[in-house]
């Protein structure tokens, strides 16, 4: 009974406090913590994306969503407004997970299976993936190959994708991986090749 009535006094201690900071004024003191977390969230995010590439260059057709870290990679997500096209830039270090030899090479549709099967989120698989034409792409003031495929997918509101998958080495020497994705026919490698070629080294 005596410890029932200690923790609902200092219950009550505690909402008195709160009412007492508000009538002096602290919610406006409440508004800047808030504030301050949220500034602080989005310089790191900020920080992310430039640490991976100069974005300025961007239209404004395009929204740079947001960084991520994906499986222990820094990504930056962007997103074409009109078609909602994804676009992202997985920021690989120096252990490539496909590199421009692969892209060009023989058997890229079993490593793009086998690379999707490392990003698999919440049971969506991949079931098949074909490459449907080569060719080269501009970004970060570099001419590289990338290889365009067709999938299906499971566990997704849409089974039939498109999407174009590139990699460039940095002058930090780092691999960058490029991957462009939209529903099958909404695809556009014209979007795709609009948003890389203004991807600048930072």
């Amino acid at each position: 009974m005596f410890r029932l009535i200690k923790i609902t006094f200092k219950a009550l201690i505690l909402v008195l406090a709160f009412a007492g900071f508000n009538a002096i004024g602290g919610q406006k003191y409440t508004d800047a913590i808030v504030s301050n977390i949220d500034s602080f969230i989005n310089a790191h995010n900020m920080s992310t994306i430039e640490k991976i590439g100069n974005f300025s260059n961007i239209n404004e057709e395009f929204e740079i969503d947001r960084s991520v870290n994906l499986m222990g990679y820094k990504a930056v997500i962007a997103e074409h407004k009109a078609s909602n096209q994804k676009l992202v830039i997985l920021d690989t270090g120096k252990k490539p997970l496909l590199t421009s030899e692969d892209i060009q090479g023989n058997g890229i549709e079993e490593k793009l299976k086998n690379l999707s099967e490392k990003f698999k989120y919440q049971g969506v698989k991949v079931q098949s993936v074909n490459v449907v034409s080569r060719g080269k792409i501009n970004m970060y003031d570099q001419e590289v190959p990338y290889a365009k495929f067709e999938a299906k997918v499971s566990k997704l509101p849409v089974s039939d994708i498109s999407g174009m998958i590139a990699s460039v080495k940095t002058s930090d020497g780092a691999e960058k991986l490029a991957l462009s994705l939209n529903e099958k026919k909404k695809y556009s490698q014209l979007i795709t090749s609009e948003f890389y070629k203004e991807v600048k080294e930072k």
